[in-house]
């Protein structure tokens, strides 16, 4: 896919590649159960969380709601077996959540498989893993999922019970990266940051209390970010299993950074340190 991460979602970068989208695709190989929250289908919406979704090999899709205009949209052609059903705007909004901006694509598919932490950790300096405790809002999940995609992140690491299940809000916020980002979600965080740090990950937890900057704090080795909930921030006990804890050095005219762009930035950080 083209990389049009900075553009508006109702924008369109050049012309159609006329390569087919995957039609009904196989499951992840190396799938394994560890309680997911969303069960069932999942309904996504959006061109770039549709196509995104579409494209992946990974993803077994049931069936297509669309408009002409949206299918238009997509970068690709659809195979002629495709299950589309067409609809219009208006019945499209009645599929989603309201006043979503489906922009008329509603697809609905199987949830990813569950996928193991060790699964993930590359123990590659330059690419990074996020751990976000107990952040709950779908909206900032997606984002940072963005982020840490645009980066080359090779994980985002949640608790299973404090963080929103796979959802056409998350998958919109997250503009396709829902579909490339390995998401690991774990019953216990402090054990998967005890894994994390066994596969060589210095845990840099991020708190705007913090004596040291980010900068000062983050290793030449690889990184896994800690991230806490907005207000309350990482549990005691998290803290505890972080190597370091480090703030970013924002004005003090400003009290905080939301936690999508905290996380963006500190992505940036980790990205671009001499290695």
């Amino acid at each position: 896919m083209s990389n049009r991460g900075d553009r508006e979602d109702g924008d369109r970068a050049g012309g159609r590649s006329g390569k087919p989208l995957r039609g009904r695709a196989g499951r992840m190989k190396n799938g394994r159960g560890s309680g997911r929250a969303s069960t069932g289908m999942v309904r996504l919406w959006g061109r770039h969380a549709v196509e995104a979704a579409l494209k992946n090999p990974n993803r077994s899709h049931r069936k297509l709601w669309a408009t002409r205009e949206g299918v238009e949209s997509l970068d690709g052609e659809l195979p002629s077996d495709f299950p589309v059903e067409w609809a219009q705007p208006a019945d499209l909004a009645r599929l989603v959540a309201r006043d979503a901006p489906h922009q008329g694509l509603v697809l609905e598919c199987a949830p990813l498989d569950d996928i193991f932490i060790d699964d993930v950790l590359e123990g590659d300096p330059s690419r990074p893993v996020v751990v976000l405790d107990q952040v709950t809002d779908p909206h900032n999940v997606g984002a940072i999922m963005r982020s840490a995609a645009a980066f080359n992140a090779c994980a985002i690491v949640t608790q299973d019970r404090h963080a929103p299940p796979e959802s056409g809000t998350l998958a919109k916020s997250a503009s396709g990266a829902l579909e490339i980002l390995p998401w690991v979600r774990v019953v216990n965080l402090a054990r998967a940051l005890e894994e994390i740090a066994e596969a060589g990950y210095w845990r840099i937890g991020l708190d705007g209390e913090a004596t040291t900057t980010l900068g000062e704090a983050l290793p030449t080795g690889p990184v896994a970010l800690v991230l806490g909930a907005e207000g309350d921030g990482m549990r005691h006990n998290i803290v505890q299993h972080c190597d370091a804890i480090a703030k970013l050095p924002i004005s003090e005219a400003m009290e905080s950074l939301n936690v999508s762009n905290a996380a963006a930035i500190a992505l940036y950080a980790a990205a671009t340190r001499p290695l």
